[in-house]
């Protein structure tokens, strides 16, 4: 029987030399199956750090890591088959075309022949590129980079997917179709960990939040519970409630 837990993640610390205190201190995450968490926090609050700790890019300096059951730390390579990354700066080729790219990626995850042909149309066809396969990336708008960028971060059919900043600086239109797109996988049983600075995505998206600062846990459950329990009448009131107004540079 397949557990419903799908990452668990235990006492999270990440150290930087030069440093006085950790970028990420004692962190703790639990994802059941199909969970949709929204990760928040000014900048420096230690998201990326957290997001590249429990992806398998980053090792943490204390704690664990279990993804489907298995050790994350131990068995990096058993679980990254599982994982899906979608990262700020974009993992796209820039001088080659979107064929290439998805190309590229699909073969660093094993995916060959006939599997690659059809889940490079699948996946282009999801994000609305199917008429730009073999156009260069470098030709691209802003928002369509973004939605290749997804596609290469889905194109392995991953269980478990972390996405930072997916729709910084693009156009309301691409926005509304990313958002789109993530809640479709969401809908077909995809985990994912979202993180952004717009609290209308996440309000859209997430069922459950869990808000970070100076690398620690605020708060963390039901986005729904923590507005009432609050008494805000938005993430964005409950955010700077929390982690207060002065700015992150």
């Amino acid at each position: 029987m397949t557990s419903t837990m799908l990452l668990q993640a235990t006492g999270l610390v990440k150290r930087y030399p030069g440093k006085a205190q950790p970028a990420v201190d004692h962190i703790d995450l639990q994802l059941q199956r199909g969970d949709l968490l929204g990760l928040l926090g000014p900048n420096g609050a230690g998201k990326t750090t957290t997001i590249s700790m429990l992806a398998t890019m980053l090792r943490p300096d204390a704690g664990s890591i279990e993804i489907a059951g298995i050790d994350a730390l131990s068995n990096p390579q058993l679980v990254r088959p599982k994982i899906g990354i979608v990262p700020q700066d974009l993992a796209l080729y820039h001088t080659l075309t979107l064929r290439e790219n998805l190309t590229f990626w699909g073969r660093m995850y094993g995916l060959h022949g006939n599997a690659l042909a059809q889940r490079i149309q699948e996946c282009i066809h999801f994000v609305g590129l199917s008429d730009c396969l073999d156009s260069c990336i470098n030709t691209f708008s802003g928002g369509m980079k973004r939605r290749a960028n997804l596609a290469t971060g889905i194109i392995h059919q991953p269980e478990l997917v972390f996405l930072d900043e997916p729709t910084v600086g693009i156009d309301p239109q691409s926005r509304y179709s990313i958002i789109e797109n993530l809640r479709e996988l969401n809908r077909q049983g995809v985990t994912m960990v979202y993180s952004s600075h717009y609290m209308d995505e996440v309000e859209q998206l997430c069922s459950q939040v869990m808000i970070v600062d100076n690398g620690k846990t605020v708060v963390s459950g039901k986005a729904s519970q923590l507005l009432l329990n609050s008494g805000c009448s938005g993430l964005e009131q409950l955010f700077l409630q929390l982690t207060g107004k002065k700015l992150r540079d």
